[in-house]
Order: C-alpha cells, then structure tokens, then sequence
C-alpha cells in the first residue's frame, strides 16, 4: 500500500539534507542544491529521499506539488517502516 509523504522543499541550498520539519501538521524539511529550475530540484529531492529512507527513486511519485515547495509523495514501501524512518527524520533539528 503506497504510503503519503508530506514535504517541504528548500532549494538552493549550500547542501543535501532530509531531516527536520515545518508546519502544521509537521512537513519533512528536504533541502537541495539544485535549483527550482526545469524540474532540477524535483529530480534531486526525489534522489534525496530515496537515499535518505534506503529505497529506489523509482519507489517516489509526486502527486501534487510539482511547481510549488510543498509537495505530497506517494511512496511505495513497506508502510511501518516508512512511518518509522519518517518520525527519525522528522525529529532532527530544523534547517533555517
């Protein structure tokens, strides 16, 4: 069952991070080097992500969000694992 991850995209940043949170309910914070330029940024954020919960980039799909620096992902994974990692992720320091 595809499991819906809620993100918040800082492009142009000086580096590649997953982890922290922003808003309410709580986003996961991915930010990129990649500019929000000809999909560069969604490119990255999804190679991000794939590293970050140790799945392929393929397991990601944007389903809303794609011009915007909020976007919902459906994932394809196993879901308890999913919601673990993402609460690991979402417990780590905000980015500024």
């Amino acid at each position: 069952m595809p499991f819906l991850l809620e993100i918040r995209v800082r492009p142009n940043t000086s580096r590649n991070k997953v982890g922290g949170s922003v808003g309410e309910p709580p986003r996961l914070v991915v930010a990129v080097q990649a500019p929000a330029v000809d999909g560069k940024a969604n490119q990255a954020v999804i190679k991000e992500l794939a590293a970050a919960f140790d799945l392929r980039a393929r397991d990601f799909t944007i389903v809303f969000g794609e011009l915007g620096r909020d976007k919902r992902i459906l994932v394809d994974g196993d879901e308890l694992a999913l919601q673990a990692r993402l609460e690991e992720l979402l417990g780590e320091p905000k980015l500024l």
